[in-house]
């Protein structure tokens, strides 16, 4: 199974726009969530109603700066699955070369269980 998520780099994408350095190229930080949505496409589909997954594991290398204007395409293939949790190679690649790669690993929840955990942090100790 491979997802895949593309996008063209504007200055909203831009490392000074979400604070992650001042070189007007593609955000570490906008590699990332791309590759997180690619992984989104490969599996998201083939869960049952209620369920979906969560990002919990990303090591990626981002290798290469990718100019504003230029498109970039995320992968992400299944290598495995353990469980409820889901094992992937990542990479991304501008129109000219690989510009990050790594693995990823997303965990299937019960949406309706997940949210009552996280709404049960609120409660007083």
């Amino acid at each position: 199974m491979t997802g895949s998520a593309e996008l063209r780099v504007g200055e909203e994408h831009t490392a000074p726009r979400v604070g992650s350095g001042k070189v007007h190229v593609l955000a570490t930080p906008v590699m990332i969530n791309l590759i997180e949505a690619a992984a989104l496409d490969a599996v998201e589909r083939l869960l049952p109603p209620g369920y979906q997954s969560l990002g919990t594991v990303l090591q990626v290398r981002h290798i290469a700066a990718t100019p504003v204007g230029m498109r970039v395409r995320a992968r992400a293939t299944v290598t495995k699955v353990e469980g409820r949790t889901v094992f992937f190679r990542v990479a991304a690649h501008d129109e000219r070369e690989l510009i990050g790669d790594g693995t990823h690993e997303r965990v299937v929840v019960n949406v309706a269980k997940f949210d009552a955990r996280v709404q049960h942090k609120l409660d007083p100790p």
